[in-house]
């Protein structure tokens, strides 16, 4: 199964109230129940994380696949923008979004609650894929796809 990270979860891997569900993200990648896509946008984002942050991700950089921001990425994105999903303050968010989109991820993982995983926000995204001719993309956090002791 196909999973875009964006760069919140790789910093929070290292953020006290997300580090257990971001740290089994990444094991669950390890154990190969996902196959890890990120993006020119968040290796952009990293460069300015503590070098720590760095680290782990250039740890995935090799075992991911790497969506590069073309042009079909940049028009889903302009067309979240121009539906209204979020501002051009958050452009970011929505090209995280349509990097996953045209990336045919299955899921986009994040910890922005504000901009991504929206339950207003969500139904908006899959509309406007839709009628670009893009399947839905199911968008959760780390929390919601994670595997958990059975025990």
């Amino acid at each position: 199964m196909k999973v875009y990270a964006d760069t919140s979860v790789f910093g929070g891997v290292f953020d006290e109230e997300f580090a257990r569900d971001s740290r089994q993200f990444f094991e669950d990648v390890l154990t190969g129940k996902f196959s890890l896509v990120t993006s020119a946008l968040v290796e952009e984002e990293i460069e300015s994380a503590p070098e720590f942050v760095k680290a782990h991700f250039m740890r995935f950089a090799s075992k991911s696949e790497l969506a590069e921001i073309n042009q079909e990425a940049l028009e889903l994105r302009d067309a979240y923008l121009s539906a209204g999903i979020v501002t051009p303050k958050s452009t970011d968010d929505a090209t995280h979004v349509a990097l996953a989109t045209v990336s045919q991820c299955e899921i986009i993982v994040s910890w922005n609650f504000k901009h991504i995983v929206h339950f207003q926000k969500i139904p908006k995204y899959n509309a406007i894929n839709v009628l670009h001719g893009y399947r839905p993309i199911n968008i959760y956090s780390p929390l919601e796809v994670i595997s958990y002791d059975e025990s």
